[in-house]
């Protein structure tokens, strides 16, 4: 009498992989380009904040701030430490983006009166596509192609 094997075949379990690769191959390109996205939204909306609290710290200490490491926190809020943002803002790198904070011009008193701030994938194609542009004007504009400046293309546009 023959008995009675438990379990799978080798080609029942093979089945069982392909079809898993398969479903696989389809999901994850569509994951990757989620994420790229959320990061791209994480970006703008940063840039967005940025701007505010630049505005903030115009209007508390009569200049825009010299670095973007001045908006982090401190405990009292100073000039140099205005506790505007949080410490991964403020480190210029956040959601798979770097940002780089420029001075612009300043006046007699070294009181800064306009900044650009640039936001870049840190692994272009994978973090994200788009790089960003802001300054005080408060306009976030993007480009696909490479840096982003007061040329490129207004978000919404």
């Amino acid at each position: 009498m023959r008995r009675r094997q438990k379990g799978f075949s080798l080609i029942e379990l093979l089945i069982v992989v392909a079809i898993i690769l398969i479903i696989a191959a389809v999901a994850i390109p569509n994951l990757l380009r989620s994420k790229m996205a959320a990061n791209e939204a994480s970006a703008v909306q940063s840039l967005q904040t940025l701007n505010t609290v630049c505005i903030q710290y115009e209007t508390t200490y009569g200049g825009y701030p010299p670095a973007l490491s001045n908006l982090g926190p401190g405990n009292p809020a100073t000039p140099a430490t205005a506790d505007l943002i949080d410490s991964v803002l403020a480190s210029g790198n956040k959601a798979g983006y770097s940002f780089t904070y420029a001075v612009g011009s300043t006046d007699t008193s070294g009181h800064v009166l306009s900044y650009s701030i640039s936001a870049a994938p840190i692994s272009p194609g994978t973090t994200g596509q788009r790089y960003f542009f802001t300054d005080q004007s408060g306009v976030v504009r993007a480009n696909p192609t490479g840096l982003a400046s007061l040329s490129s293309t207004p978000l919404g546009q």
